[in-house]
């Protein structure tokens, strides 16, 4: 099935083009959330029509994307969880942690922004974690795991004092 993408589509294409999908998914998902058109010729006039008007608002997205990309930048995030005596954590913090920390500090994140590449977060420590804001635009947050018994001095001491014995 052929159909015109009214938006970009990660791992298919770009605004415009007209690309080759499975029936199922441009009948069942394309079609019906708006992001894609039969290619009719009928279709390929009423899209050339509109083709500025989507062009703009995709640079609209793109624009308040690297808005929000620039408030996240130098962003820290501490965050304080349970753990054992060897920094282990009773329990992990993942995506929905860190978007909510990000949400009550702000700065909306949805959950599904964040990328954690590696899984939940299990230690305590430091980590440089990414938000995707567009397809894109990217933002990198520090977020700090601290021991909820621990203080953040003490934290940090610990951090530098792990890095000069390696």
């Amino acid at each position: 099935m052929q159909v015109i993408l009214l938006q970009r589509i990660v791992n298919l294409g770009k605004l415009g083009e007209t690309v080759d999908v499975k029936s199922g998914y441009g009948r069942n998902y394309l079609i019906p959330q708006g992001k894609a058109l039969p290619a009719t010729p009928a279709n390929v006039e009423k899209f050339e029509a509109r083709r500025a008007e989507l062009e703009a608002i995709e640079a609209e997205e793109l624009a308040a994307a690297q808005k929000r990309a620039d408030a996240l930048t130098d962003v820290n995030v501490i965050m304080r969880a349970k753990s054992g005596e060897d920094g282990k954590l009773f329990g992990s913090i993942g995506t929905r942690d860190i978007a909510d920390a990000l949400t009550k500090s702000g700065l909306e994140v949805d959950r599904a922004e964040v990328k954690l590449p590696e899984g939940t977060l299990r230690q305590v420590g430091e980590y440089n974690v990414d938000i995707q804001l567009h397809h894109d635009i990217f933002a990198s947050i520090l977020v700090t795991i601290l021991s909820e018994d621990g203080d953040v001095e003490s934290a940090k001491q610990q951090q530098e004092a792990e890095e000069d014995a390696e």
